[in-house]
């Protein structure tokens, strides 16, 4: 599962509702909702209950809360990475190209959209 999909459930399952863990998180509200729906959908269980007027946790959405934090732990130790990865071996960001969106010069060979001189 997403690392990021499971601080959004640890937000909402710790706030009072989710507008405050979807301000707390600085996503909408609905983006929130169709996260938790998301990870729901990916376990086949309901974790909330959306009767109650404010967060409120199934007895399987408490006992996923602990993994959660476990998973979330486990990742801070390892530096982010999430699972699937390539084995801690962080290719890092790319560098953008400085140039035009050209290809760069090779020395030897004739620059391309430029006519040779005669002499």
């Amino acid at each position: 599962m997403d690392i990021t999909l499971l601080a959004y459930f640890v937000a909402a399952a710790e706030a009072p509702d989710f507008t405050h863990a979807a301000q707390s998180l600085g996503v909408s509200r609905d983006a929130l909702s169709a996260s938790m729906k998301r990870v729901e959908a990916e376990l086949g269980y309901a974790l909330f209950d959306r009767a109650a007027k404010s967060t409120t946790l199934t007895e399987i959405g408490v006992a996923f809360l602990d993994d959660a934090r476990l998973e979330l732990a486990q990742a801070a130790g390892r530096g982010g990475q999430a699972g699937g990865g390539a084995g801690g071996s962080g290719g890092g960001k790319a560098k953008a190209n400085k140039g035009k969106g050209r290809a760069p010069a090779v020395k030897g060979q004739p620059k391309l959209g430029k006519k040779r001189q005669s002499r």
